[in-house]
C-alpha cells in the first residue's frame, strides 16, 4: 500500500468513527429530552402522544387525594386542568396551590401518569413556563381560587 492510500484509509476511518460517535451522542440526547407543556396545551392536543413530557402549573386546591403511595391531584394553569396520578413519595415542599412540575406520559383516558414530581423550592419560586402560563391566564381574566 502506498503512503497516500494509508493516509486516506486513516482519514476515512477517523471520519467514520466520528460519524458513529456523533450519531450515538445525538440519539442519547434525543431520548432524554422531555418537553414542557402547559395544561392548556395538553387540552388543545399539543402534547406529545406516547412520549414522556413535563407538565407544570399549580396544584389545584382541594384536588389532592391519596391512596397508599398513589397520589392523585390536578395541575392547573388557571385556564385548564389536567388530572395527574403519581405513585411514590411526593416532595416535602409539595402543597396544594403551589407550583409543581410533573414528568411522565398522558394516558388514552386523558390522565397524566407522572414518573417524577418536582415542587417549588421557596415561597416565590415557580417554573418559568408555569409562571408564564399563569400570567397569560390572568390576562385572560381567569383566577385560581384558594
Amino acid at each position: 500500500m502506498k503512503a497516500r492510500h494509508k493516509r486516506l484509509a486513516i482519514i476515512l476511518g477517523a471520519l467514520a468513527s466520528l460519524g458513529v460517535a456523533t450519531g450515538l451522542i445525538l440519539n442519547a440526547l434525543n431520548s432524554n429530552i422531555a418537553l414542557f407543556v402547559t395544561p392548556t396545551e395538553v387540552a388543545e392536543g399539543k402534547a406529545p402522544q406516547g412520549a414522556a413530557f413535563r407538565v407544570g402549573g399549580l396544584v389545584k386546591p382541594g384536588s389532592l387525594k391519596r391512596d397508599g403511595l398513589t397520589a392523585r391531584f390536578v395541575v392547573t394553569d388557571t385556564a385548564k386542568d389536567i388530572p395527574v396520578a403519581y405513585t411514590g413519595i411526593l416532595p416535602d415542599l409539595f402543597r396544594e396551590g403551589k407550583g409543581v412540575v410533573a414528568q411522565g406520559k398522558l394516558t388514552p383516558s386523558g390522565e397524566f401518569t407522572a414518573t417524577e414530581v418536582l415542587a417549588k423550592h421557596d415561597e416565590n419560586y415557580m417554573p418559568p413556563e408555569a409562571k408564564h402560563a399563569v400570567e397569560q391566564a390572568h390576562k385572560a381574566g381567569v383566577t385560581l381560587k384558594q
